[in-house]
């Protein structure tokens, strides 16, 4: 494999699509050694096969607003990869969606739901609509329109949707009863559902509950523990309020959280209460964490910087990608950063990456240690198959073991003969394998 011949014929076919062509980039890299040792996998073209998607759709939603005024918005859903099950990925609604992103996004999730160890491909979608300042009627017409569009593509064994930014119970709530109504059908295909109709225990609270599972493995590693260590929080919204939670729970000391207007800094560390008002500011829509330190006195708001300058013994990324720039990994490695370990999707630009790696501080990607997300929606459809519903004890179990093996892979894969463990591409050849297994198992297709 030429990796640079391929990354150079794929700018050409999609210009312009940096997000696509930095995901691309890093698993090429990871994998191109193993991926030599095996030239069944040159002869079957794998790799040209599995940087493009299976199938995009694109598509116009239009819908009407409280006024009566009539709205267009562009919808997509791109279905990656299905070699190792059906499609699984979740939906965004936010201004900044394009296609770049939601390629980038369903490649990741190919190898993600691949490390998980259940059987899910790999698919994402989203449209440019933001749901900020609608209306519960808007956002409801909203997802109407969208699944109408969509729904024949879907189904429990083709392709199930779940949530991503700016798409909530609310939000899959809509979608599904849209859905359930057009497929005459209720078999779940939807997960991050109500708990009243086929959702699962600790949905909400799984990406980050999973994070920080994988977090004590990593910590266990580096022979130490979460108990009395500072941590930096980007973001304020499900992800983070989920990593929030049960890092403290855990014994960690959370010190930050942020917004697009900027960061607090509480040095005294969140606390229940706190952590339950990172809910309030999300739901007031505003999306603004100023008001945390005008409610909880010996808090600082920080205008217009990221959190990264603390001083902290953990960094986790919640927020969206490539927020961790060059210059934010080089403040955490002067201030001695114990590890970063990303729960927001490419949350650390390839420079930031190549900064951690150079200093040999653990850094872990996000399609591993966000994978407790899409490993609960996976146990969702599993109860929905079995029309049954889990206690949140059962839930939780499973997804420990699952984050527990996620982490194993990335030893097995990711150790360095210096001893460093190197999660990216431990993650991405467990990943990788995987799926190039499957594919080449399934024949020319």
């Amino acid at each position: 494999m030429n990796v640079q011949e391929i990354l150079a014929n794929l700018e050409a076919k999609h210009p312009g699509e940096k997000e696509f062509l930095q995901a691309v980039k890093e698993v090429l890299l990871c994998v191109e050694e193993v991926y030599n040792q095996h030239p069944e996998f040159e002869k079957a073209r794998i790799i040209e096969r599995m940087v493009e998607p299976d199938r995009i759709f694109t598509f116009r939603v239009t819908w009407v607003d409280d006024k009566g005024e009539v709205q267009n918005n562009i919808g997509y859903r791109v279905q990656f990869n299905n070699a190792i099950g059906p499609y699984k990925g979740g939906i965004r609604f936010h201004a900044s969606v394009n296609l770049s992103i939601l390629k980038f996004l369903g490649f990741e999730q190919t190898f993600k739901n691949a490390l998980t160890t259940l059987p899910m491909g790999g698919a994402k979608g989203g449209s440019d609509f933001n749901p900020r300042g609608k209306s519960d009627a808007e956002i409801m017409r909203f997802c109407q329109a969208f699944v109408l569009e969509l729904w024949r593509n879907l189904g429990p064994d083709r392709d199930v949707p779940a949530g991503d930014i700016g798409v909530g119970g609310r939000e899959v709530g809509y979608m599904y009863g849209m859905y359930k109504k057009l497929a005459r059908e209720n078999t779940g295909t939807f997960t991050g559902k109500g708990l009243s109709f086929g959702g699962s225990r600790i949905r909400p609270e799984a990406t980050g509950f999973g994070a920080l599972y994988f977090v004590e493995d990593m910590l266990k590693d580096l022979n130490t523990t979460i108990n009395g260590k500072t941590i930096a929080i980007s973001g304020f919204g499900n992800v983070a309020w989920g990593a929030a939670k049960k890092a403290t729970e855990l014994g960690g000391k959370v010190v930050t959280i942020s917004g697009p207007d900027g960061y607090i800094y509480d040095p005294a560390g969140l606390n229940d209460e706190k952590i339950d008002y990172m809910l309030e500011l999300r739901a007031s829509g505003n999306d603004v964490v100023a008001p945390y330190a005008e409610k909880f006195p010996g808090s600082k708001f920080v205008a217009g910087k990221k959190p990264w300058e603390v001083k902290v013994d953990i960094a986790l990324p919640c927020a969206t990608q490539n927020e961790v720039a060059k210059a934010d990994a080089e403040a955490l490695v002067k201030n001695d950063v114990l590890m970063v370990a990303e729960v927001s999707n490419m949350g650390c630009s390839a420079e930031a990456i190549d900064v951690f790696l150079a200093a040999k501080k653990p850094y872990a990607p996000g399609k591993a240690v966000n994978a407790g997300g899409v490993a609960v929606s996976g146990l969702e459809m599993s109860q929905d198959a079995e029309h049954l519903q889990w206690s949140a004890q059962e839930v939780d179990d499973k997804l420990h073991y699952i984050m527990h093996s996620i982490h194993e892979a990335c030893v097995e894969h990711g150790r360095e003969k210096d001893g460093y463990l190197n999660y990216m591409k431990g993650a991405n050849i467990a990943g990788f394998m995987k799926v190039a297994d499957a594919m080449l198992g399934q024949g020319i297709i």
